[in-house]
């Protein structure tokens, strides 16, 4: 097992951390171990009888992902690539600040959820809660044990994909899975914490990242096509690498991600994918590409924000639908925006009440990697990964209420019923600005 070396936060009985353009991910490294191999012509028999060991089976897109000695791989006569290594851009942990200060009551923090405040969710869960619908989570993993997911996280069928030894159902990446599953479906009617756009959707814990924070295309490919095949209607990935060359391996890496996400788009299974945190223009890097979310057949998602939500001022400085200064952007690159969270550098306090407050579980470990549980709480944290989950979650209530609908029906009245800004530039929207209420009337 690899020893967790990450910095941690804060126990709770309610205390919180703050952190700024948390979840896209960059590349970092290229395998010389494993490899991914387009199978059109050869085999799993073929592989295994080179001396190959077969990771990942993926012969629904027809590709197989092993591990071994190159000149081997080599010798199957098909086209294949490195794996490559991806790494969270987890967020400065340096501003701790306590939920009391809050001062949050009722369904108790839901007053400074300014995410779910301003898509109108209490409405929404009026029509549905997500009832009868299935998301994965595709991610560091999902805590099953925190108080807001408990009644959510279905742990026969969640799975690990990194074959590190510690399993599915728990935190044992990181906090971040479990702050992106809340914001899918934490549980609204337990009286305490926050509440989830979905609360009665079923989370599905794909865990792709191990605790040294790293995590392989491969295994994420794996996760796509393992979350289709167990029926998920929407499937979550808060991740990516940015920038890829579209040049080389860059059209392999491409080819075959398409493959994937039309697979899972034809099963029925949304994909909603951030679109990363480099404030990037992605509609003119003519050589670069940002992965997965510019893939076919995927909801890339674009971040707003407010900034002066709950600094004491009646109004707010810049509105909730504010495009992140972190984002990602493009028209043709973006599905639609979401609330992913804002800050403002020059306030010295106060600033993280305009991030996305939700749960968090922080895995431990002890010298020897051996896990020895969670603290659970919640956190202020911002990225488009924060932005992905609310249109997950918003892809449940519409599947709950239309259980007929595939894939391209949820995603296009998803787009369809986005509001458009008219203050800011149209390039940072793509469609508009998720309105799940509007979608549930249409």
């Amino acid at each position: 097992m690899v020893r967790h070396t990450r910095r941690s936060f804060l126990k709770v009985s309610g205390a919180a951390m703050g952190g700024i353009a948390v979840g896209s991910s960059v590349a970092v490294a290229t395998s010389t171990e494993r490899f991914i191999v387009d199978s059109k012509k050869t085999s799993k028999s073929d592989a295994t009888a080179a001396g190959l060991e077969v990771v990942h089976d993926l012969s629904e897109v027809d590709l197989l992902v092993v591990s071994g000695a190159e000149s081997d791989v080599e010798s199957l006569g098909a086209k294949y690539a490195p794996d490559t290594v991806y790494s969270l851009d987890l967020p400065d942990t340096s501003a701790p600040i306590t939920a009391e200060e809050a001062s949050a009551t009722d369904e108790p923090y839901y007053p400074i959820q300014w995410d779910k405040q301003s898509q109108n969710v209490p409405d929404a869960h009026e029509i549905t809660q997500g009832e009868g619908t299935r998301v994965a989570v595709i991610d560091t993993g999902v805590a099953a044990g925190h108080p807001d997911l408990a009644h959510a996280v279905n742990t026969d069928l969640s799975q690990d994909f990194t074959g590190d030894g510690y399993g599915a159902g728990g935190p044992y990446g990181g906090y971040h899975g479990t702050h992106v599953a809340g914001i899918v479906a934490a549980n609204d009617d337990n009286e305490e914490g926050v509440v989830g756009t979905a609360p009665e959707t079923e989370i599905v814990d794909c865990r792709v990242f191990s605790p040294s924070s790293l995590a392989s295309f491969a295994d994420i490919l794996a996760a796509m096509v393992y979350s289709a095949n167990i029926g998920c209607d929407a499937a979550n990935l808060s991740l990516g690498a940015y920038p890829v060359l579209r040049e080389s391996n860059g059209q392999f890496y491409g080819k075959v991600l398409n493959r994937t996400t039309s697979y899972v788009h034809n099963q029925g299974t949304v994909l909603v994918i951030a679109a990363g945190n480099d404030a990037a223009d992605l509609q003119h890097d003519a050589n670069l590409i940002s992965l997965p979310n510019e893939a076919a057949n995927v909801m890339s998602v674009s971040a707003t924000g407010p900034i002066g939500f709950n600094w004491g001022d009646a109004g707010l400085e810049s509105p909730t639908y504010t495009p992140a200064k972190y984002t990602n952007y493009g028209t043709s690159a973006i599905d639609v925006a979401a609330p992913g969270g804002n800050y403002d550098p020059e306030f010295p306090t106060g600033w993280y009440y305009d991030l996305v407050f939700n749960t968090i579980a922080e895995p431990v470990f002890d010298s020897d990697g051996n896990y020895q549980g969670a603290t659970y709480g919640y956190a202020w944290l911002a990225g488009t990964s924060m932005a992905a989950p609310q249109v997950a979650g918003a892809a449940a209530l519409l599947k709950s209420q239309n259980p007929e609908y595939s894939a391209n029906n949820v995603r296009s009245v998803l787009r369809n019923t986005a509001d458009v800004p008219e203050e800011f530039d149209r390039a940072y929207y793509g469609s508009g600005v998720l309105n799940p209420l509007a979608a549930l009337q249409e």
